[in-house]
């Protein structure tokens, strides 16, 4: 890759979408995200080890990216500038319950970049995040960080991530720099096809044949580079270079390299303008990406989509966006579907705590828009009537209920809980109307504390976490009957009213019946509704531990009535009379409910899985392969025994697992189990 000049400072615009390029960030925890994010932004000009940069921005305004870097909760944009391109580098988050961020990111990207830890074996959540890439179609590079004397081997995690990654085919992951050590430490780099060296100069054993390697991996999908390599001819560096660029794009070569700190604190730090120039020179521009999104035509009608939602201090609400076609510029108004159109009046580009303005976006640029009134992350706001598919969301599973700690904190709740769910889509606000809990459910353990966190000390809000209830239910196991008498009298018009009911049980998930056989006007006919709906009103209410009674028929068979003193709250009150009688004459059964789960995993923890499953009271339905090296299980687990599964399962499968959920029918709970709940307890 041929040097084209020194790096400057960030540009806040570019002339044409090809001098963009979108790269997205991706690494599980501790790989070194945030150092290479650091160096890349200090090699690029953005920031100096002094504390200022040509632009203004101050080693204080970088602590703050670093600092959400190091939270790793959500997407963060660090815009370079690096030989006449702009790099808008999105910073994903490392942990599993932050996916939708990741999502969005890769979404927003033409590439991604997995930083992993070369002196750690492959931890499994980095095969997630390359299926990730590989779903998406991302061209991916692979940057090796900890590679200091004593800890990280270059040769032995390359051979790791080949195997990890290659699918079989190792020579589909090779280096493209090969690092230069001293005293087992990495001070510079060879490139492998052009011999530049950065850094010190120094001898790389076996260069040669990674180089000989890396050419064959290249030339062998190239018929005329193949014959003139095959005819012994030195090909040029202009034509490998070109023709690795090809099979990136294809996702049929993706290269490696090494990353670490300086030896001395003043000089360059390795890998990093390595990376950049592989960047710039490499990876795809936004008019070659490989999927059905609109096309990058700056003349076109304009389409943005909402990639992140956050909130600033100063101007509230501030959305990043990804142009997609036309050119955006302050003071347009755009479409939103099913809203109010949305007024764009200013573009920024973010750094730190700094919002910069920008006169315009290309297509392929990512802006920030401050105050939108109602788009969300995902939403899409155009010049027409286009709205692009949003990207899957990962389910949120686990439940957390909480209540507002006093009457002044229930409004403030509300509207955090509404400021909440714009910004994050992965979060899911349900006011449950049997139990009558405010839930919020949410992707694992690390995504409920943010959340209860933001909604603490972002938004001022005194709440208070309680025990999480499942919708329990009760029926009738066997039929009886009951009899209910309210009579009273005490001056003027009295209260009168029988009635008998015989109660059955009826089959799972019938509802109610309620059946008149009343002969002989015993009960009048306009009291009838009466005594089915004091019927309706205790089932409601329950009979035996106070849930809801389901899948049983009231057959009402007679009664009596007064001419004066019967009415309809007579008889409404007889009607839930009788059914309590009836229900301490039979025998009366808690309903739990039950769904069926799916869960994807690695086959190697498949039996460790399947007894949990057994000891969570599960039926398993079966397995099945779940793609290369998979495996899907299908189970119905009673619903009590899941509040906890999305931890417990990414602590069986190292965080490998995946599950979904969906509910199937209320069933007969287990008497011991049944009798705790009965008490109370």
């Amino acid at each position: 890759m041929a040097d084209r000049g020194t790096p400057h400072a960030p540009a806040p615009t570019v002339e044409r979408p090809a001098q963009l390029r979108n790269v997205a960030l991706i690494g599980p925890s501790g790989a070194g995200k945030t150092t290479l994010a650091e160096s890349l932004a200090l090699t690029a000009g953005a920031l100096t080890r002094a504390g200022t940069v040509p632009d203004g921005t101050t080693a204080a305004d970088y602590e703050e990216i670093e600092h959400q870097q190091q939270r790793s909760v959500q997407l963060a944009l660090l815009p370079l500038s690096w030989r006449d391109t702009k790099i808008n580098l999105l910073d994903t988050p490392g942990y599993a319950d932050f996916a939708g961020d990741l999502r969005a990111g890769l979404r927003a990207a033409e590439s991604a970049v997995l930083v992993l830890s070369a002196a750690d074996p492959i931890p499994l959540p980095a095969l997630t995040l390359w299926r990730e890439c590989r779903a998406t179609g991302l061209p991916t590079v692979i940057v090796l960080t900890h590679l200091t004397a004593g800890r990280g081997s270059f040769e032995e995690a390359l051979v790791a991530c080949q195997e990890a990654f290659g699918e079989g085919h190792p020579d589909t992951v090779l280096p493209i720099h090969l690092p230069i050590l001293r005293d087992g430490h990495p001070y510079g780099s060879l490139e492998l096809l052009t011999g530049r060296r950065y850094g010190e100069s120094g001898e790389v054993p076996g260069a040669d044949e990674a180089r000989g390697r890396l050419v064959e991996a290249i030339a062998g999908e190239d018929d005329t580079l193949l014959e003139r390599y095959v005819a012994g001819e030195d090909l040029d560096p202009a034509s490998l270079t070109e023709a690795l660029r090809r099979e990136v794009l294809q996702g049929t070569v993706h290269p490696v390299l090494a990353a670490a700190p300086p030896l001395d604190p003043a000089g360059p730090a390795v890998g990093a303008a390595e990376l950049l120039d592989l960047i710039t020179e490499i990876l795809p521009t936004p008019e070659e990406r490989r999927d059905d999104l609109p096309s990058s035509d700056p003349d076109a009608p304009v389409t943005v989509q909402v990639v992140h939602t956050g909130e600033d201090p100063y101007v509230g609400r501030l959305s990043l966006v990804r142009v997609y076609s036309g050119t955006l510029r302050p003071d347009t108004t755009l479409h939103l579907a099913d809203h109010p159109d949305e007024r764009v009046t200013a573009l920024t580009s973010p750094f730190g705590k700094q919002q910069r303005p920008v006169p315009y976006a290309l297509p392929g640029d990512l802006v920030c828009l401050a105050k939108l009134a109602t788009a969300r992350t995902g939403d899409t706001l155009s010049a027409g009537q286009l709205v692009l598919e949003r990207w899957p969301l990962p389910e949120p599973l686990l439940p957390v209920a909480i209540r507002a700690h006093s009457k002044g904190d229930e409004d403030r709740l509300a509207q955090s809980l509404a400021r909440l769910t714009a910004q994050d889509p992965a979060l899911r606000v349900e006011q449950n109307a049997e139990t009558h809990q405010l839930v919020l459910w949410c992707t694992g353990e690390a995504h409920q504390a943010v959340v209860l966190d933001r909604l603490r000390t972002r938004y001022g809000v005194n709440l208070d976490t309680v025990g999480y209830q499942v919708a329990l239910r009760e029926t009738f196991a066997t039929t009886a009957s009951g009899h209910g008498r309210h009579v009273k009298q005490s001056g003027g018009h009295g209260q009168f009213a029988i009635c008998d009911l015989t109660v059955e049980p009826l089959a799972p998930g019938s509802g109610f019946e309620f059946v008149d056989k009343v002969v002989g006007g015993a009960v009048p006919r306009n009291f009838i509704p009466s005594v089915e709906k004091g019927v309706r009103a205790q089932l409601a209410h329950g009979v035996k531990a106070g849930y809801p009674m389901v899948d049983v028929r009231v057959t009402l068979t007679d009664g009596k009535a007064h001419s004066v003193d019967s009415s309809d709250a007579a008889f409404q009150t007889a009607g839930a009379l009788a059914l309590r009688e009836a229900a301490a004459h039979a025998t009366v059964r808690l309903l739990e409910p039950v769904d069926e789960i799916q869960v994807l995993l690695p086959d190697e923890y498949q039996g460790a899985v399947l007894t949990d499953l057994s000891a969570r009271r599960g039926h398993v339905l079966g397995t099945e392969p779940g793609g290369p090296g998979l495996s899907l299980v299908r189970a119905e687990v009673p619903e009590l025994e899941l509040a906890r599964y999305p931890v417990e399962l990414r602590s069986i499968s190292h965080g490998t697992g995946q599950f979904s959920r969906s509910y199937v029918r209320h069933a007969p709970m287990p008497a011991a189990l049944a009798a705790r709940y009965e008490n109370g307890s």
